[in-house]
């Protein structure tokens, strides 16, 4: 009788074996903000919404558009209205099903709800039509043409509306949604931890059983995780990290560039701070750009595999306006420009996200711009904390990664419109605004990019941002899990992963 306890007990372990090993433990860079794709702000939050809440449309690899929860989609003959077909079965984790009342709620919920991040991304969405069970219908007043391109992101994310309703602005402490995964736990700090869900629609191709995402700051201490094999993977591998990688069996290595990028946002209009001498001085601000050698800041902390920039996409990017290129460092005009200014050693308070990469630019910052005479003083801050003080505007000078967007706009609207929800450096400038919303009324890419050249003789001028790089998004990952693929968004596509 106890060989035969002993046999079940062993039979029962080896069954429950291959469910055991399809948990990924995934290493982020930061701990998330909230889990409400109507609040969050993160990046690392949009990796964990990739497991958890399914968009209307999806990216490809290329960038090009691709169905979700909607499986095909027309615009109207004057371009002010959006049809949507929507996929059927698709429940909710709670079960409620989603339909065309349900993306009413959301895309309402986002333009209406209290604190809402994804309100300037919908701003020209003016009505939400049912047109049937299984039809939406955007309208807006006039033609928006990064529309479809925002839907590929949180503002396409779908909420359950029953969920959304009984737990109002407390959402992000049990999420609902439509996604491959559902929510289990949070711990902050530690942990969140999701779970395969039954009811989704494309249950087939998810093979793992559950994520536990674990957050580690320290670059360092995420490699050493992954290679102790208390990680499964990790993102954001700091590029001095690469080769080693490249070179271990056990791992597996995946880069792609950014469709984002790193910056200086810079407090010129937003509060108070924004009296600091490189706040209220065009020519401090310039004479800051002028110290730095974005190429040396690249080889410094990335190893090489960041691309210089000095506009919200890459050199690289077919909407890069050329008649603006990358400055080269010029440390006697710099000191030049801080004598007419009348601050030849101006102190600036640097902001900056206690992440790896993020403390080791301002590092390198500090020291080019030393030599121009700045006095760089850096405050590094938990990264979700940071961006409570750029809402703020409690800040003179912050340093920030955007992970951007398929569409242009997507990097630049919301940044620099008039009281937009990212516009941490307060620029209102009624010329900009107009180039801003025209860009938006048209779908001819030759007169988005006249626009784009507008706009960016402003902004680098302004320099409420001064754009330094554009990273390749880094990853390592144990030789066993198969499926993964890159995309330039930086996110995960968790379906179809396999741990062997």
């Amino acid at each position: 009788m106890l060989k035969r306890s002993l046999l079940a007990a062993l039979l029962a372990t080896m069954v429950a074996m291959p469910a055991a090993a399809q948990t990924l433990r995934f290493g982020l860079a930061e701990d998330p903000d909230a889990l409400d794709p109507t609040l969050a702000r993160t990046f690392v939050g949009r990796v964990v919404f990739s497991a958890l809440c399914d968009k209307l449309v999806d990216i490809a690899p290329d960038l090009s558009v691709v169905p979700q929860l909607a499986t095909e989609w027309s615009w109207s003959a004057d371009n002010k209205a959006l049809t949507m077909k929507l996929r059927p079965g698709v429940t909710f984790h709670d079960g409620e099903t989603f339909d065309a009342a349900a993306v009413k709620y959301n895309i309402e919920r986002h333009k209406t709800m209290q604190g809402s991040q994804r309100r300037g991304e919908l701003s020209a969405v003016t009505s939400v039509d049912v047109v049937d069970p299984l039809t939406v219908r955007l309208n807006t007043a006039a033609p928006f043409a990064p529309l479809l391109a925002t839907l590929t992101d949180r503002a396409g994310m779908m909420i359950s509306p029953k969920a959304g309703a009984a737990l109002g602005d407390k959402f992000a402490t049990a999420p609902v949604c439509a996604g491959p995964f559902k929510f289990v736990e949070r711990v902050a700090q530690d942990r969140i931890v999701v779970e395969k869900y039954d009811g989704y629609w494309n249950k087939a191709n998810v093979h793992l059983q559950r994520i536990e995402f674990r957050p580690f700051i320290d670059a360092t201490v995420r490699l050493a995780n992954l290679r102790s094999g208390q990680l499964d993977m990790l993102e954001r591998l700091a590029g001095t990290d690469a080769p080693a990688v490249q070179k271990d069996k056990r791992l597996k290595f995946g880069s792609i560039t950014e469709i984002g990028y790193y910056g200086i946002t810079i407090n010129i209009a937003k509060s108070d701070k924004a009296k600091s001498p490189i706040g209220s001085s065009q020519k401090i601000r310039e004479a800051l750009e002028l110290s730095l050698d974005r190429q040396g800041i690249s080889q410094v902390v990335f190893d090489g595999l960041a691309i210089p920039g000095n506009q919200w996409v890459a050199p690289t990017n077919a909407n890069y306006v050329k008649a603006v290129p990358v400055p080269k460092r010029d440390v006697a005009k710099a000191k030049q420009l801080l004598k007419e200014a009348g601050n030849p050693n101006p102190v600036v308070n640097l902001v900056t996200p206690t992440t790896t990469d993020a403390r080791n630019i301002a590092q390198v910052v500090q020291a080019m711009a030393k030599e121009a005479g700045f006095d760089i003083r850096i405050q590094a801050t938990e990264f979700a904390t940071s961006l409570n003080m750029a809402d703020k505007g409690d800040f003179e000078a912050y340093i920030l990664a955007w992970s951007g967007r398929p569409d242009p706009d997507g990097n630049l609207y919301s940044f620099h419109g008039c009281k937009q929800p990212l516009n941490y450096s307060g620029i209102c400038n009624p010329a900009l605004d107009e180039i801003l919303n025209d860009s938006r009324l048209t779908t001819d890419m030759t007169q988005r990019r006249k626009a784009w050249e507008g706009a960016a003789k402003i902004v680098l001028a302004e320099r409420p941002i001064i754009y330094m790089l554009h990273r390749k998004w880094l990853w390592a990952y144990n030789a066993k899990l198969t499926g993964f693929k890159e995309y330039p968004d930086g996110l995960l596509r968790f379906t179809g992963m396999k741990l062997s």
